[in-house]
């Protein structure tokens, strides 16, 4: 995909400050970062959603999660937790049409608010979704 900036970025194109890089994974902070240290982690062959990635290379992708974010925690001072976040299409927030995971290092009082209102469920609708999922699992 010769518009995606994500692409560009891992060819050299477009440059980036690397946390970490192997055959199949890059990692590197993000410009607009929620926080100090807000680093993205992505596969170097382009896939739109998590759905489309083998999963292979979603086990490399997740295994550089955990290295970059051990990482961030033992670097940076002040830095009590994290938050992985992944979207996939516009509707849920992807800016992004290539799959990233964000790492976003967290800090008491940071100000940073990822909550979203809960709903309530009665047991038997429950009951109906899970039937439904369960039936698509391949």
């Amino acid at each position: 995909m010769g518009e995606c900036v994500f692409c560009k970025i891992v060819k050299g194109e477009i440059p980036c400050t690397k946390l970490y890089e192997d055959e199949q994974v890059l990692s590197f902070l993000d410009i607009m970062p929620a926080s100090k240290g807000h680093a993205l982690v992505i596969p170097k062959n382009h896939y739109a959603t998590l759905l489309d990635m083998p999963h292979e290379e979603l086990k490399s992708v997740t295994e550089t999660i955990q290295k970059v974010a051990a990482a961030t925690m033992a670097a940076l001072s002040g830095v009590e937790g994290f938050n992985v976040l992944q979207s996939n299409n516009a509707v849920a927030g992807q800016i992004v049409p290539h799959v990233h995971f964000h790492i976003i290092p967290r800090q008491k009082d940071d100000k940073l608010n990822f909550a979203w209102g809960q709903g309530k469920s009665e047991i038997a609708e429950l009951k109906k979704y899970a039937v439904l999922v369960k039936e698509n699992l391949k």
